[in-house]
């Protein structure tokens, strides 16, 4: 699978654009989770990550909000934020009629005041931030005593690999959380709509 939020080399060609990508990101089959085995995987995973009660869940880096309908579908109340308006629109229309909120901001200083979550979701966004460190840390500012970040990320490509490895996220999360676990997700290929040989993950830390 190409995926172009995980394969963009920002280092060379500069920042996607992600207002011209919104009408076709749907099209890879973990963006708009129109496979229904692909869906159930996503969701399923949501399920084992999230808390098992209601909560309120900040979904940073939304892309069209597929992760964040899920989420709603579970029982969960939802902030989706993404810096691109294309990308935000297509997610409003996606969530109409849910208990969520679409924001248009960047996924690294949302523009969400003093609220407090109780979940901060990322899927293949903080790879992409200069600074994950103090990203981070603004992020845990961001969740309530008892909270949790749910990040998926990974490591894609061979000859100019880009993305951040499970050892490293989990060193940087280390200071900032009480337990930190990780779930590898490359064997899973229903996730992906096709067999993946990269690194991805999922790390659930609590605080």
């Amino acid at each position: 699978m190409t995926d172009e939020r995980e394969h963009s080399d920002t280092t060379t060609a500069g920042p996607p654009d992600w207002d011209a990508r919104a009408a076709g990101f749907d099209e890879e089959p973990d963006h708009g989770l129109r496979d229904p085995a692909v869906r159930a995987a996503w969701a399923a995973g949501l399920r084992s990550w999230l808390p098992a009660h209601p909560a309120d869940v900040l979904d940073l880096g939304c892309g069209t909000g597929s992760l964040s309908l899920l989420a709603v579908e579970q029982g969960h109340r939802v902030t989706a934020v993404d810096l691109s308006p294309a990308m935000t629109e297509r997610a409003r229309a996606k969530l109409a009629g849910h208990p969520a909120e679409v924001l248009c901001g960047p996924a690294e200083t949302p523009p969400v005041g003093e609220r407090r979550f109780d979940v901060v979701l990322v899927r293949h966004v903080l790879w992409m931030l200069p600074d994950q460190a103090r990203v981070l840390r603004h992020w845990r500012g961001l969740l309530r005593p008892g909270g949790r970040f749910v990040l998926v990320e990974g490591v894609w490509g061979e000859s100019h690999p880009v993305g951040i490895p499970a050892d490293r996220l989990t060193a940087l999360l280390a200071p900032l959380t009480a337990e930190v676990r990780v779930e590898r997700l490359s064997g899973d290929a229903v996730l992906w709509g096709k067999e993946v040989t990269d690194e991805r993950y999922a790390v659930v830390a609590g605080v």
